[in-house]
């Protein structure tokens, strides 16, 4: 029997090696062998079965010209932060894109309160997975920072810069920072910081492999953003043992929960360098860091996600709304 085909959009490819692609590709591995998928970054009118796009703005030529030929059936759209928190209040692709698919798709569970109401009914949680890692011991020679994202203004990359800052008088405390930069000024604002301080590196753009297992040997992961949609180095830190610091956004609340201990308010390098010293000096805070975080560890299982791409597909192929 001929399998069904699902199209996956993506707007940015591997060579971007950022969470759309991440996305993208997990998905496209994860729904077979159900189902035969592709990855592009967009529709010209190629037959399929289900057409799953990422990105309600950049995605909204290929959402729009799938339900010009099908209407809303087999189409779902996936949607980022950039989506949830900026796009849809404001620009009419987004909400055209949000109108016309059949299911929508967020990836944390503050996502659906974005939204208006009307279109509630028809969206899916379904959070991200990464394969759990062995938790590494960490070294006590010194304390290790880590942010992991791509240079530009939505990860906020000068808080934590500026949170090294204010501890260049702790010699223990390390910042590592990964991430091509995407935006020029932000690359010189953190070349600048790496001549000027002693103890932060900017490191650039690392492979995935390479960047997993410098999560792994981190005392704890920091997560600075402004809007995000559901952050995969989050549940990635999550299952690799390695505790959260991370603006209190709905993004990052929807991933780590309400009552998380490790949230600093957006922009807040002071409220910042005082959880780093607090995980530091304080001897239970980080344990208890940890506690949370595997707390919430079910949520970011591989076979979990599986299991809900799967029931996303098979409803979309039988062009039921639920």
């Amino acid at each position: 029997m001929k399998k069904r085909k699902v199209m996956i959009i993506s707007p940015a490819l591997a060579a971007a090696n950022n969470g759309n692609w991440q996305t993208a590709w997990r998905w496209s591995r994860m729904l077979r062998p159900d189902f035969d998928t592709q990855i592009a970054s967009k529709w010209d009118g190629e037959e399929a079965d289900v057409l799953i796009a990422l990105h309600a703005r950049r995605s909204a030529a290929s959402v729009e010209q799938w339900a010009q030929a099908n209407g809303s059936r087999g189409l779902a759209l996936v949607l980022t932060g950039t989506d949830l928190y900026r796009d849809i209040q404001s620009d009419a692709l987004a909400q055209r894109s949000l109108q016309v698919a059949g299911r929508l798709v967020v990836l944390q569970e503050l996502g659906p309160m974005a939204l208006p109401a009307a279109m509630r009914g028809k969206t899916s949680v379904v959070f991200q997975s990464a394969p759990r890692r062995v938790t590494l011991p960490k070294t006590t020679r010194h304390f290790r920072a880590l942010m992991v994202g791509h240079l530009r203004d939505e990860k906020d990359p000068l808080t934590y810069v500026r949170a090294a800052r204010r501890l260049a008088d702790r010699p223990e405390f390390y910042f590592d920072h990964i991430g091509e930069a995407l935006d020029t000024d932000l690359g010189r604002s953190c070349s600048a910081a790496g001549a000027q301080l002693r103890h932060y590196r900017w490191l650039g753009g690392l492979a995935h492999s390479v960047t997993r297992a410098r999560i792994q040997r981190a005392h704890v992961l920091v997560h600075a953003s402004k809007m995000e949609g559901g952050a995969h180095v989050i549940l990635e830190a999550v299952q690799s043992g390695t505790p959260v610091l991370a603006s209190r956004i709905d993004g990052n609340v929807g991933m780590l929960g309400r009552d998380y201990a490790g949230y600093f308010a957006l922009g807040d390098d002071a409220g910042l360098a005082t959880l780093l010293r607090r995980c530091h000096d304080d001897g239970d805070f980080l344990p208890h860091l940890r506690q949370q975080c595997q707390a919430r560890a079910q949520l970011f299982e591989p076979a979990r996600e599986r299991g809900l791409l799967l029931q996303l597909a098979h409803s979309l192929c039988a062009g039921r709304g639920e």
